[in-house]
């Protein structure tokens, strides 16, 4: 009967999870890669760009001297990482018709605005739209 019960309640919980992910912040990722890499990265990518792509790259090419913890983190981290820059640039395709109709003289070119007016303004913006808002870590 516990078994049962134990089940029921988890189902829920992860049957939730995936439909209300949301994207990691950047400082979180970064956080977690510092955390992790930090010895390896100065051991190992010293004089790497610290960009994500050269120091990912680094990371994979030196995996066999790398730490337990750094192995286990590095993918999750960059992963985050690309899924947030993901979100971002999918804010401009899903919310162009938002744009048009909610900011009115805003050009829906001029990126900057429009997203300012998106979150700033008025109420009524679309379900997908305000979605990709939230997981690019503008809201």
């Amino acid at each position: 009967m516990n078994l049962i019960r134990s089940i029921l309640l988890v189902l829920p919980v992860a049957a939730w999870s995936p439909a209300m992910a949301e994207t990691v912040k950047f400082e979180d990722s970064a956080a977690l890669l510092g955390a992790s890499c930090a010895k390896d990265i100065a051991a190992n990518c010293r004089g790497v760009n610290p960009d994500s792509t050269r120091l990912k790259n680094c990371l994979s090419r030196n995996q066999d001297a790398l730490s337990a913890q750094c192995k286990s983190d590095y993918g999750r981290a960059f992963d985050a990482i690309r899924k947030r820059l993901a979100a971002r640039a999918a804010v401009t395709r899903l919310c162009a018709r938002d744009v048009a109709r909610l900011c009115v003289g805003v050009d829906k070119a001029d990126r900057g605005k429009a997203l300012e007016c998106l979150i700033a303004g008025p109420r009524g913006m679309g379900i997908n739209c305000n979605k990709a808002v939230i997981e690019a870590g503008y809201r």
